[in-house]
């Protein structure tokens, strides 16, 4: 496990040391590296409050109910800025254990905060859903991008002025042979460049149904697990926890779907 660690230690540090690229592409209304220009371009598409909360998207302002997520979303920035961590992705053991909900709640969570700008890209190929979620009309299709087919200022959105949303229209074969592409860490190499985001965060599928989180785990630098209170075996858990933690850092376990909240008991959060 040492010897692991001290392999993934060591290619953060040498993706960190390496001089951000140029831009795989350039658009003709701005200069790579003008982050203003970079985000003015993206149309900005709002869904409804009433659609927002419909599925439990409560924290689009500051609410009681937007609190639990305002702390998990203060937790995770301080570990991921502790330990210079851009990129999170977001999984679960299991399907039906509200991964995509938590990550659109701390999307819009993060957005919230001054100075702050995140971008959440879906990477849910095989049943992506968030569109749907959203009730968004929109014709973009973040999987042109991921496959280097264009440009993401061309096939992404706003949902505010800072939370930029790449999002994927229909199901796609081959998802884990394009997740491991090497090609497709230089494309993200070259959004997080351009945009400059506080936190890039990666809505993925479920661990137990494919190979496309271990194949992906390589590009981020972390991983945060969502288990579903009375659903997810501990079992399932633990091999989660373990089999990710080859391939990236684990930066927390959150409990979801708990009906017996409490003030500080809604989250299981470690470091």
């Amino acid at each position: 496990m040492e010897k692991i660690q001290s392999a993934i230690a060591k290619a953060r540090a040498e993706r960190k040391n390496t001089p951000p690229s140029k831009p795989l592409f350039r658009h003709r209304d701005y200069e790579p590296g003008d982050e203003s220009g970079a985000w003015q371009v993206l149309p900005l598409v709002e869904p409804t409050r009433a659609r927002l909360r419909g599925q439990r998207i409560v924290t689009l302002e500051r609410s009681h109910e937007a609190a639990s997520f305002d702390k998990l979303r203060t937790r995770m920035l301080q570990q991921m800025q502790a330990n210079n961590w851009r990129r999170v992705a977001i999984t679960s053991p299991g399907a039906t254990s509200g991964k995509s909900t938590v990550a659109l709640n701390l999307a819009y969570s993060v957005s919230r905060q001054m100075r702050s700008s995140v971008i959440l890209s879906e990477m849910d190929l095989r049943k992506p859903s968030i569109l749907r979620t959203l009730r968004l009309k929109t014709k973009r299709d973040f999987a042109q991008v991921i496959q280097q087919r264009a440009e993401f200022v061309d096939e992404a959105v706003r949902l505010r002025s800072n939370l930029a949303l790449g999002a994927v229209q229909k199901s796609m074969p081959n998802s884990a042979e394009i997740l491991q592409n090497p090609q497709l860490a230089e494309t993200l190499d070259s959004i997080e460049a351009e945009f400059d985001p506080t936190v890039m965060m990666f809505d993925m599928p479920p661990f137990q149904v494919s190979d496309d989180m271990m194949a992906f785990g390589d590009k981020v630098d972390c991983v945060m697990i969502v288990a579903a209170a009375e659903q997810t075996r501990i079992e399932e858990l633990d091999i989660c926890e373990r089999e990710l933690a080859n391939v990236t850092n684990i930066l927390g376990v959150v409990l979801n779907k708990c009906r017996y909240d409490t003030a500080d008991t809604s989250f299981n959060y470690y470091g």
